[in-house]
């Protein structure tokens, strides 16, 4: 038992990993692996934040730029969105 244990904790872990490559939250990870790969959100939110204490520096750092990330996307959006309602933008595209 305690080696199936173990498998399951490894292969979550791993999970978890490729959830850490899409740039996932916890929360979305967790989200991601219930609804995939049928793993209860309390099992994965246990193996996230033991991967935490043991990499503790890794997901400061991701989390920081995760953050970055939002902002940017906040940014782009926003000036999106100024551009399409933009008077000059509505008569050059008005013309074609």
């Amino acid at each position: 038992m305690a080696n199936s244990s173990a498998s399951y904790i490894h292969m979550v872990h791993h999970l978890i990993e490729e959830c850490l490559v899409f740039n996932m939250s916890k929360e979305e990870c967790m989200e991601a692996l219930s609804k995939h790969a049928d793993i209860k959100p309390i099992i994965t939110s246990t193996v996230w934040s033991e991967l935490e204490k043991e990499n503790k520096e890794f997901f400061e750092a991701y989390t920081k730029r995760r953050e970055g990330q939002v902002t940017e996307m906040e940014a782009k959006n926003r000036i999106q969105n100024m551009l399409s309602k933009s008077p000059k933008r509505e008569t050059e595209e008005t013309k074609q």
